[in-house]
């Protein structure tokens, strides 16, 4: 054989380890995945209603809140107890200077009680390579886990403690964040507790067992319904090193799902001394429901 043919033998040798890599890793990161989300669902406690009854939740709440669940959810409708979504969308991976901006997609499971998630993401570093990237509140601990292939983990961040700035806590604040998709979670008979700020304003503040979180949910004033969400400190990796942070999420494009109005698009920022650095951006491209029974 000619060097060239030689060399032609080795790329392609190349491509198929590689390529068994790849699917080797997907699996190993599916299987993961389906650990963490029996766990998820492992920690599931029944839920203390079953209906939405507008009178009883909505009396005594401050005004913002009362037309925001009067614009979210029709009275009478049951209780979610779960969720089932899929993103696409892109993700910026420069901490700071110019943006990084990298397609990703990913699926997520949530519960409502015991409150938690499992987000599944694919990012595509580059055709044919990969990052998995777990993140996620089960039962008390949160975790982030990102790896290439699904084989090198690049960084693994999980805790329990409830202290501010802990991976816990972070994780319980995204979940509060993303209530907006499974609005019932943020009613008063479902642990969430509000207190008024202003007349487009609310904090709630939602606890599981030692692990709480408060934001400030700011309204639509023509719709009534979630426009941003913020917290004045969430821990942020610098470096080797967590920074307390302010935080924003903020939801749009809001549809009709199952009878609530849900946002179908948000994206996600820390507010820096240098300025706003958005470092998610996404769509939902499938949500589905289980109602409490």
């Amino acid at each position: 054989m000619t060097w060239l043919e030689w060399f032609a033998v080795a790329v392609v040798a190349l491509i198929v380890v590689f390529g068994a890599l790849a699917a080797f890793g997907a699996w190993r990161w599916s299987v993961a995945t389906s650990a963490l989300t029996d766990r998820l669902e492992a920690a599931h406690l029944p839920l203390v209603t079953a209906r939405y009854d507008a009178a009883r939740e909505l009396a005594g709440l401050p005004p913002p809140v009362q037309r925001f669940f009067r614009a979210a959810l029709t009275d009478g409708q049951t209780i979610v107890a779960a969720v089932s979504l899929a993103h696409q969308g892109s993700f910026n991976l420069a901490a700071e200077g110019p943006d990084r901006w990298i397609p990703f997609t990913s699926t997520q499971r949530v519960a409502t009680r015991r409150p938690g998630f499992v987000w599944d993401a694919r990012m595509a570093m580059a055709p044919g390579l990969a990052v998995h990237v777990h993140d996620a509140y089960v039962a008390g601990e949160g975790l982030l886990h990102p790896a290439m292939l699904g084989l090198v983990s690049l960084a693994t961040l999980r805790g329990t403690s409830p202290e501010p700035g802990g991976v816990a806590q972070g994780e319980f604040m995204r979940y509060l964040a993303e209530a907006a998709w499974y609005p019932t979670a943020l009613l008063p008979s479902q642990g969430a507790r509000w207190a008024p700020v202003d007349e487009h304003s609310a904090q709630v503040t939602l606890a599981d067992g030692t692990v709480s979180a408060t934001l400030l949910f700011r309204f639509d004033p023509r719709t009534g319904l979630i426009d941003s969400v913020r917290a004045e400190a969430r821990g942020r990796s610098v470096g080797k090193g967590v920074v307390m942070t302010p935080w924003e999420g903020r939801w749009s494009d809001h549809a009709e799902r199952d009878g609530m109005r849900v946002p179908m698009s948000g994206e996600v920022a820390w507010l820096t001394p240098a300025g706003r650095r958005t470092y998610w951006r996404g769509q939902v491209t499938r949500i589905d429901f289980t109602s409490a029974r």
